[in-house]
């Protein structure tokens, strides 16, 4: 899903160093968080923006249950605000194809549009029609280089990227009981989305777990090679109490590793949301727990946020939906409070 999208220049790492000592998440220029609960709009503003007759498109990167998500708490926040949707596409990771999207969406003249800008630099381009014409951007974790707020746009919305990875160490500990060795599986790309949560979970093993040290460390840029690199690390650490896994992708082929070496008692913990890793934690196996984000709550503060900005009114730079913790017990209030959908058939007759 979004953890594939190209990654931000390295510059938008200046703020991340400093967002590990704060534990806290920040944003991609070290902007502070706004709870997305706070970004709300009040019912006297309501009867304005209906008389408005706004309309929104949402130009995604890609398909996805997580995009349907988004997707549909934007929508529904949209008909609460009486702003039609006149656009929906998708540009299925190409960029060329984003800036088609949105080319051709303009010419429907929407006052809104919510996005995920696939790549910073071409981003920029791309939405500068967008932007000259007034229309009300609201991007969803990434940002076209060069982009300065309020001037240019309404808001980023994001994870609580921090909780995410603090939250999968509190999971991982709590299924090795507080004491054991780890290993460490991060995304090897400056992205920081991806980095905030990674760091998130080191911090927190190492500061919170003192009786938890991790032994083993390894970059993945290329999910699939997942089960190579486990195995890699299994082989010179057979005693493995437990792996963080940077996504539910790569999660898949350390789960794999693990099944193939018979190996029943090494604990996984990772984040957003899989069909086959939710698979096997419901029935008991390796993976102790998913940490995902509010999805459909994600949508809901985009559209918020969009909608505010119309109405003049002051707009926090970067937003953050909350995480959650879904474990084999709560994996259908889990999927229901991430993506508003029922878990897949599989994981739920499993469970």
């Amino acid at each position: 899903m979004k953890l594939l999208v190209k990654h931000l220049a390295a510059s938008a790492l200046i703020g991340l160093m400093s967002a590990s000592a704060m534990a806290e998440t920040v944003g991609p220029n070290g902007e502070t968080a706004t709870l997305s609960a706070n970004v709300t709009v009040p019912e006297e503003s309501v009867e304005a923006i209906r008389a408005a007759n706004y309309k929104a498109a949402l130009l995604w990167h890609d398909q996805s249950d997580f995009v349907n998500a988004v997707s549909a708490g934007a929508k529904d926040e949209f008909e609460r605000l009486g702003i039609e949707v006149v656009a929906t596409t998708s540009a299925g990771f190409d960029a060329a194809k984003q800036r088609s999207d949105i080319e051709t969406t303009m010419a429907k003249q929407p006052n809104i549009i919510l996005s995920l800008p696939l790549d910073p630099v071409t981003s920029a381009a791309a939405f500068k029609e967008a932007r000259d014409s007034g229309v009300s951007l609201v991007f969803l974790s990434n940002l076209p280089a060069g982009y300065e707020h309020p001037r240019d746009y309404a808001a980023i919305v994001t994870d609580d990227l921090f909780q995410m990875g603090k939250q999968a160490a509190d999971a991982l500990a709590g299924a090795m009981g507080g004491k054991g060795t780890v290993g460490w599986i991060y995304h090897d790309a400056d992205y920081y989305v991806t980095n905030q949560r990674d760091n998130a979970f080191k911090t927190t093993i190492e500061n919170d777990y003192p009786e938890m040290s991790i032994v083993a460390e390894q970059g993945i840029s290329d999910p699939a090679r997942a089960e190579e690199i486990a195995n890699a690390m299994l082989l010179k650490n057979p005693d493995l109490g437990g792996i963080y896994v940077t996504w539910a992708g790569p999660a898949e082929g350390v789960l794999a590793a693990l099944r193939a070496n018979g190996n029943k008692t090494t604990k996984i913990v990772t984040l957003d949301l899989s069909e086959p890793v939710a698979l096997d934690m419901v029935r008991g196996g390796n993976v102790a727990a998913i940490v995902a984000d509010e999805a459909y709550e994600l949508g809901r503060a985009m559209a918020a946020a969009g909608a505010l900005r119309l109405a003049g009114q002051e707009v926090p730079s970067f937003v953050a939906a909350p995480a959650i913790t879904v474990t084999a017990d709560t994996v259908a209030e889990g999927w229901k409070k991430s993506l508003n959908i029922d878990p897949p058939a599989s994981v739920s007759s499993a469970n």
